[in-house]
């Protein structure tokens, strides 16, 4: 009888444990083999992020630093860990330019039909004397 109640408890912590690995475990892992792999193919030249928000190119490897150059001439040593993603040419265009772009085309195509529909009051205004 003591052997069921024993059992019936380890059960619950055994599920716990399977839960527990699939949902936590296994995904940070991934995601941290991910981020080492992306350390290892930073080189000299490229464009990161740091964890505080600092764009940089990479001008020095280290062994457990980059040497970044923030704006130009201003030199950061930065850890290796603290690096948050690197940058790619699809990236190096922000969100914001690009609404603002986008913003800036249908203002100038909004403000051509009001043109146009001025001129063609005119026309009519013109046509009626």
């Amino acid at each position: 009888m003591q052997q069921s109640g024993l059992m019936g408890m380890l059960l619950p912590l055994a599920v716990f444990v399977v839960i527990f690995y699939f949902l936590i475990i296994r995904p940070q892992k991934k995601r941290q083999k991910k981020h080492e792999e992306m350390l290892a193919s930073i080189r000299p030249g490229d464009q990161v992020v740091t964890a505080g928000g600092f764009f940089g190119t990479v001008k020095a490897v280290k062994e457990d630093s980059y040497i970044l150059e923030i704006a130009e001439g201003t030199k950061a040593r930065v850890l290796k860990s603290s690096i948050q993603m690197k940058r790619t040419s699809v990236e190096d265009e922000s969100p914001a330019e690009t609404d603002a772009s986008s913003s800036g085309k249908e203002k100038k195509e909004k403000k051509e039909e009001k043109e146009e529909a001025g001129n063609r009051t005119k026309e009519d205004e013109s046509k009626e004397s």
